[in-house]
This record gives C-alpha cells, sequence and structure tokens, in this order.
C-alpha cells in the first residue's frame, strides 16, 4: 500500500475526507478554498491550491467534480480517481468486490437503489456518487453497486466494472466536459478496460470504442425485454422508472438467474421524481423537481403527452442547447411558465416555436399563475430541465416549495 505522505488529496470534500480516513489521519489536501495552512480535527494538513508541487507526491487523488482546467489537475502528474485507488493495486491487495457501475444522464440515483433493493439479501453495498463514499465500502462485500458520474469517468484509468449498465445519455456538464462527444467518451470509458464476458448495456446509435466487454445495445424497454426475458405486465413502475427497474431486475437475473417480480414492486421511489400530487380540487401536479436536463423533462412529458399541459420550465441551464426540447414541446398541448435565470432565454424559444409563454421568473409567481388555469383535465408538472442553483440550494428544496404551494390550495 501507498504511503500517505505519497497522496495528495486534491479538494476538501466529501468523497477526499472518506479517503483520507481510510488511509489514517495527517493526509494531505489542497483546496481551492483554503488561503492557508490549516489542520482539521484529524491531523489532516489542508493546503492552498498554488502551494502544491508536484515533485513531492507519487499520486494525486481529486474530488470528481473538479474541473479538468483546474490549476492542480493540470499540474498534476500522476493523477487517478478514487475508483482507480480503492479497485486496483494501490490500496487494498487480493480480491475486491464484483462491481456494478451504473450511469446515464437521469436515472442513476433510482436504478442503483433499485438495484440494492434487489441484491441486499445477497450482501451487496451502494455508494459511489450518492449516499456511501466508495471509501466507506465494505471490501469484504460480495458486491459493490456504484452509481457513477461522468466526472469520476473522466478521471478514471485503470479501474473496471464486471457490470457496466448505462442509461440513456444526453448532453449535459457540457461546461465540465467540453463538448457533447467528451461527455460521451467519458460515458462509455469503462468498456475500454472491460475483459470477456463482462456485460455491458449501452444505449443503441452511439459510436463504441474496441471492448472485449459482452454488450447489449438497446433502444428501449422492448429491446432489454426480449433479449432477457422480462415480463414488464409483471412490473408496477411506468415511464423512465420502467428502464430503472428493469436494470435492477436484469443485474439480479444475470447474476442468480432469478427475475424477483415481488421486491422491485415494493420498492419505494424517492421524492421530486415524477411525484403526483392532487390539490384540494381534484387536480393533478408533478413534482419532478429532479428533471435537471433536458432529457428527464421530456421523460416525465411522454407520460401525460396526450394532456393538456402547464410546465414550468427554467434556471441554470448550464448553456445546453434547448432546441431539442422545443422541437418536442411544438408537438403537444403545453403551456410554458418561465422562471430562473434562463426565463428570458425560454420565452424567446417559445415564440419563435409559437408556443405560448409566461415569463414569470419565480417558482411562486409560476404556480400561482397555474392555479388560475389549472383544471381537473389538465396536467401540471414542474420539470425544469435546468438546475435549481440560480435560485434554490437544491432541487429539493425546489420541490419542497412547488409541493407546499399545492398542500395549501
Amino acid at each position: 500500500m501507498i504511503n500517505k505522505e505519497d497522496i495528495a488529496l486534491f479538494g476538501y470534500g466529501k468523497t477526499t475526507k472518506a479517503i483520507a480516513s481510510k488511509l489514517g489521519d495527517g493526509s494531505i489536501f489542497f483546496d481551492d478554498n483554503t488561503t492557508q495552512l490549516r489542520v482539521d480535527e484529524n491531523g489532516n494538513k489542508i493546503y492552498p491550491s498554488n502551494s502544491f508541487k508536484n515533485s513531492n507526491f507519487k499520486l494525486e487523488i481529486a474530488t470528481p467534480s473538479m474541473h479538468p482546467n483546474s490549476q492542480l489537475i493540470k499540474s498534476a502528474t500522476n493523477l487517478i480517481s478514487e475508483y482507480d485507488f480503492f479497485l486496483t493495486e494501490y490500496f487494498y491487495k487480493g480480491n475486491k468486490p464484483l462491481n456494478i457501475w451504473i450511469s446515464g444522464t437521469n436515472g442513476k440515483t433510482t436504478t442503483t437503489q433499485m438495484m440494492q433493493h434487489l441484491l441486499k439479501s445477497k450482501g451487496a453495498q451502494s455508494g459511489g456518487n450518492i449516499g456511501t463514499p466508495l471509501a466507506d465500502l465494505d471490501i469484504d462485500a460480495p458486491i459493490w453497486i456504484l452509481e457513477t458520474s461522468s466526472f469520476t469517468l473522466h478521471h478514471t484509468k485503470e479501474a473496471s466494472p464486471n457490470i457496466y449498465m448505462l442509461l440513456p445519455i444526453t448532453p449535459d456538464h457540457l461546461d465540465w466536459h467540453g463538448s457533447k462527444e467528451a461527455y460521451i467518451s467519458d460515458k462509455l470509458k469503462p468498456l475500454e478496460t472491460m475483459q470477456e464476458g463482462e456485460l455491458a448495456l449501452i444505449p443503441k446509435g452511439l459510436k463504441l470504442p474496441t471492448s472485449s466487454a459482452w454488450i447489449v445495445e438497446y433502444e428501449g424497454v422492448e429491446d432489454l425485454t426480449k433479449k432477457f426475458k422480462i415480463d414488464t405486465s409483471n412490473i408496477k413502475f411506468k415511464g423512465a422508472f420502467l428502464l430503472d427497474a428493469l436494470f435492477a431486475l436484469i443485474a439480479k437475473k444475470v447474476l442468480f438467474e432469478q427475475t424477483d417480480y415481488n421486491s422491485i414492486n415494493n420498492f419505494s421511489v424517492d421524492s421530486h421524481r415524477q411525484e403526483e400530487i392532487k390539490d384540494s380540487k381534484g387536480r393533478l401536479w408533478i413534482n419532478d423537481s429532479k428533471a435537471t436536463n433536458i432529457d428527464a423533462t421530456i421523460q416525465v412529458l411522454n407520460l401525460y403527452k396526450d394532456k393538456k399541459i402547464h410546465l414550468i420550465l427554467g434556471g441554470d441551464d448550464k448553456g445546453v442547447d434547448l432546441t431539442e426540447l422545443f422541437d418536442y414541446l411544438k408537438d403537444i398541448n403545453v403551456t410554458i411558465y418561465a422562471i430562473g435565470s434562463n426565463a428570458q432565454k425560454l420565452e424567446s424559444l417559445a415564440k419563435l416555436y409559437k408556443i405560448e409563454v409566461f415569463k414569470l421568473n419565480t417558482l411562486i409567481n409560476a404556480t400561482k399563475e397555474i392555479e388560475s388555469k389549472h383544471t381537473t383535465e389538465s396536467i401540471a408538472i414542474l420539470a425544469p430541465a435546468a438546475s435549481s442553483l440560480d435560485q434554490f440550494k437544491s432541487y429539493t428544496q425546489r420541490g419542497d416549495e412547488f409541493k407546499n404551494f399545492i398542500y395549501n390550495i
């Protein structure tokens, strides 16, 4: 095992602090938000970023979201991800848990949770991008289920999954990756290191790298149900959740030859994702505050596209081209209520596409306007296709404000 004195941890965050706890007291951090050396309660030293010298270290591990253009990243000479550190010979010797990596633009969290629900009885543990940091997972567990972000994949060089499940992807985090092509390339990186007999589920239409893996390309639910002989009539979930459930069922069937419909139907989905709420007047509202990109918004709209829709859009869209969304919206009966920092952009696009729009800037104004028009025949949906951080602390706070308005009608 490499000595902690030889490792530089970039960014003083949840991931790197968990790594430090595994290495032992006295780890070394470099952090952009630190102006002078300080020592935390565990004896870890946190230095300003500009004091990093690569000649003093044999290895660097960054918090996953640290931008590739960061000076720390550019200065590193042997930068690896936490996956590389814990899933190769840098830290643990000997056998590792069977690894299932789950990635994609939307649905990673739900799919990971569903899979953990199905495989808990088999001793599986889940973590990674959600919940338990990788450093805190039990190395003696038989299975690790890891929600895996494009940031982590970008920095990963050596680690590889035994099963890789890639949910549908649409351009996201382009301000971080730099281009659509770079984002997709990072999502497909695991294929390059996977071995013969290891399974990868990959959306059709992507240019795949050379791989030894058993790759199953899918266009939708139907492709997967035919390939793995799963009957969707036995699954209670619909829309995007059906695909999430299907991925979980496939994992258990591949590993244990069991199709566990009863367990998957006992799973409860988290709040703020396609959450149906009826107000005191019997009108249906959909809280999908977690729909922070185009694909997630289209997924929920597909469930109600035959109805009149009052749609709240807006927030920080990170400069993403919204043309795909408006190409979809022009063919359904929808009125847009634009909020957030891109409200003007949304209003302009709506007018270009001849879609009725109200530029209302805040969520409370949008919900009040919808309340005056909503009927038992229409659907009101919060699916912003944008981050919440321009006006809220999180998508959870945004969704809670939306729900509180509904409950008080």
